[in-house]
């Protein structure tokens, strides 16, 4: 695989979301959306978006869509490469940014942002992957999961690479 040929430069959607009910997200790292950062081509699958966010130390991959219901991570980042169809994903809880995501986007979501697949092609998937391949919990936004996913979410650091752009990215820009 030449990465050349795949990771392009993307435009950039870089945000802030406030706390929404109890969704915490996170006050400190905005979401970055980069749209149109992975040309994939006809034959290119989830594996291709695996290898690119692997050889940038974002591992513990799966491929598969995204949950209809509000949750968020507290211990660790997730990215999300759009492999195949459409999706309008709702980051930050219920009343926040709702953005469609279409093969090739890239989202990485800071520890403590919920997102959400509010509607979708019956063909969506994405790869998920995680910094260092860490583990990943589960929170629904219950008033039990907090002041510990607050607590967690402050201990979560900065990646040392961007999933796609590596040391080039917007990551550390965005995130320090």
């Amino acid at each position: 695989m030449d990465k050349s040929q795949i990771i392009q430069q993307a435009y950039l959607v870089s945000e802030i979301l406030e706390e929404d009910e109890n969704f915490p997200n996170n006050k400190s790292m905005p979401l970055l959306v980069y749209k149109g950062a992975l040309f994939l081509h006809p034959d290119d699958n989830d594996d291709t978006v695996k290898q690119i966010f692997a050889e940038n130390n974002w591992t513990n991959a799966w491929t598969d869509g995204i949950y209809d219901y509000h949750h968020y991570h507290s211990i660790t980042h997730e990215v999300l490469g759009v492999v195949c169809g459409t999706a309008d994903v709702q980051f930050g809880g219920p009343n926040g940014k709702c953005i469609v995501l279409t093969r090739g986007d890239v989202v990485i979501i800071p520890a403590g942002v919920a997102h959400k697949k509010l509607s979708g092609t019956d063909d969506f998937s994405c790869v998920g992957a995680y910094p260092h391949g860490a583990q990943y919990d589960m929170n629904y936004g219950n008033d039990a999961e907090r002041p510990q996913a607050d607590e967690n979410i402050s201990k979560v650091h900065t990646p040392e690479l961007d999933p796609v752009y590596g040391n080039e990215g917007h990551l550390k820009e965005c995130w320090n």
